[in-house]
């Protein structure tokens, strides 16, 4: 990365950028003593004598960017026999981002909140800035920063118990000085795009659960081999590994990350995914004020969006299943998708590249809305059996209180960087 662009220039930043990949791999550890932490009772009690603080806005911004942010262009599946002469339309978004996404979907975004506020940062459509010669770096976290939206001010109330959180995390984590980043994911979305997947495929899906195939679909066995199709809870299973994959590995590029800025922090799941997207049933713990509603037979809240901010392809933030279907394919070809020919991007000729991904047709089209209402109609819901909206693993960052480690472990608790972050960053 160009640092020329960055005056002044932390000692910090200088030494994150050249830390060691192999380093950062080995040393990633889970550190969960934060400054300002306690720990009352047993082998390994401490109580930090320092007062808790918060990160530096610089390390901070690029420990979000790492997590969530835009890393140029992504690349287009280049070949498939069964689409030649044209190539496969897999890919969902133009710009590739810090994680892998299955097919190119890029179907999360993020969300982040510190003791100032909760934060809503918007990625999965961003165009990648020039970076001929390498990365600006200013211009990259600026760029990123620019994208933020502010949903409220303060940390967001995720009170220090069960059943907001498990029991072993009550003491160290969304602590005062901390940053929490977390994934959320449109899964409704990646089931459209894996039903488009099959139909352009020339399969569909049979509902698994009643034990019959979709009625209407054999009509088009002129390009399906009902034969083949998939069980629809597998399907969801599939999409459900597949999101699951993308935001586990976008919160590891963050605990990487960690390492190379000296913060402590890990990435983890014992939050409560209902209190953070807005169902504690407690009116003083909103969350983040999703919709939801409670469906007969089920005991779990069914998340559908925040209205304005992250809404999932499902009614009631579409006007049905169609105009979803729709949506996932404008998303594709429509102004900024990967299939716009407008759009810049990494070939020598871009126009002509994008512009020869196969189409998706009105038929293909009309049979996915077919599978999909199905499903909506007989289940109440879309998906059937997995959540419409998903939120599974968390990244916390904190300033690290090394006496604690110092106190209890032997050396090498911690790397180099977090023997000198403050030294670094002040």
């Amino acid at each position: 990365m160009l640092l020329d662009s960055l005056s002044p220039r932390p000692r910090g930043l200088v030494e994150a950028t050249s830390f060691p990949l192999i380093e950062a791999i080995h040393g990633r550890r889970s550190r969960r003593f934060a400054k300002g932490a306690s720990i009352p009772a047993g082998p390994l009690a401490f109580t930090s004598r320092h007062a808790p603080e918060p990160l530096d806005p610089l390390e901070q911004m690029l420990l979000i960017a790492t997590t969530a942010g835009n890393t140029g262009w992504a690349e287009l599946f280049a070949h498939h026999p069964g689409y030649a002469p044209q190539m496969p339309n897999y890919t969902t978004a133009a710009g590739g981002r810090s994680f892998p996404s299955s097919a190119g979907f890029n179907t999360s975004e993020f969300f982040f909140t510190d003791d100032t506020g909760v934060y809503f940062l918007p990625t999965r459509s961003m165009s990648p800035i020039p970076n001929a010669g390498g990365t600006d770096l200013r211009a990259w976290l600026d760029a990123h920063r620019a994208r933020i939206v502010k949903l409220a001010d303060g940390r967001l109330n995720i009170p220090a118990e069960m059943p907001h959180m498990e029991g072993h995390n009550t003491w160290c984590a969304n602590v005062r000085g901390s940053t929490l980043v977390f994934p959320v994911a449109d899964l409704a979305q990646h089931v459209i795009l894996l039903l488009l997947y099959l139909v352009q495929n020339g399969t569909g899906i049979y509902d698994d659960v009643n034990g019959r195939p979709i009625p209407g679909l054999e009509r088009y066995t002129h390009r399906l081999n009902l034969q083949a199709a998939y069980p629809m809870t597998f399907l969801e299973q599939t999409a459900l590994t597949d999101v699951s994959v993308e935001m586990g590995t976008a919160c590891y590029a963050g605990a990487l990350m960690l390492q190379a800025l000296g913060l402590g922090g890990w990435m983890y799941t014992g939050l409560n995914p209902f209190t953070v997207l807005g169902a504690s049933g407690d009116p003083s713990v909103p969350g983040l004020g999703f919709r939801f509603e409670m469906l007969e037979g089920n005991p779990l809240p069914h998340f559908t969006g925040l209205p304005g901010v992250f809404e999932a392809h499902v009614p009631p933030h579409h006007a049905s299943m169609r105009a979803a279907v729709e949506a996932a394919v404008a998303r594709k070809f429509g102004a900024g998708g990967p299939f716009d020919p407008k759009q810049g991007g990494p070939y020598r000729e871009n126009a002509a590249v994008r512009s020869g991904a196969a189409t998706i047709d009105a038929e293909a089209i009309e049979i996915t809305t077919l599978m999909a209402q199905y499903v909506f109609e007989t289940f109440g819901r879309f998906p059937a059996r997995v959540p419409a909206v998903f939120l599974n693993t968390y990244l916390q960052a904190h300033r690290l209180d090394t006496e604690f480690y110092d106190r209890h472990f032997a050396p090498g608790a911690y790397l180099r960087t977090h023997a000198g972050h403050d030294r670094n960053w002040s």
